[in-house]
């Protein structure tokens, strides 16, 4: 019996001494449920949900001449299908519109992804901007962050 009365003693007291560890610690996510990060010098976007990195994908930025914009953005505009007046009618599926006229959308020129290669926009594979565009229409705009950085 006393043994018994021993162990749960122990047991109280190591979980007072675990809470009481813990209690500077925020263990809540508190962000946007979806955080895409375009890394443009390792040409990567890396999505993470609710702080967990979910995919990585290879991506085209801005090649000489052209920017992509550094900095942190909230989507304001997604299309299913898009196509830019600016460059020849070119097709933008899964578009994710995040800062002026730019965007995160699929490409067809696949081969070219993992090097600059883009006007500005942030191309990625079909499959993987729609997998990006499923996540902003699940999840709503407002809690999509799109980050930018060199």
């Amino acid at each position: 019996m006393l043994r018994k009365f021993l162990f749960v003693a122990l047991l109280i007291s190591s979980c007072s001494q675990v809470a009481a560890a813990n209690a500077n610690f925020n263990f809540g996510y508190e962000g946007p449920s979806i955080v895409a990060v375009v890394d443009i010098s390792d040409q990567r976007l890396t999505v993470y949900s609710s702080g967990i990195p979910m995919h990585r994908w290879k991506v085209s930025t801005a090649r000489r001449g052209y920017i992509t914009p550094v900095g942190r953005y909230k989507p304001y505009r997604i299309h299913r299908m898009w196509r830019s007046r600016k460059y020849d009618n070119a097709p933008m599926p899964y578009s994710v519109f995040f800062h002026k006229g730019w965007a995160v959308h699929g490409t067809n020129v696949i081969s070219r992804l993992g090097r600059p290669a883009s006007h500005g926009c942030v191309r990625l594979a079909p499959k993987n901007a729609k997998t990006l565009y499923g996540l902003v229409r699940k999840y709503g705009m407002n809690d999509v962050e799109i980050v930018v950085r060199q």
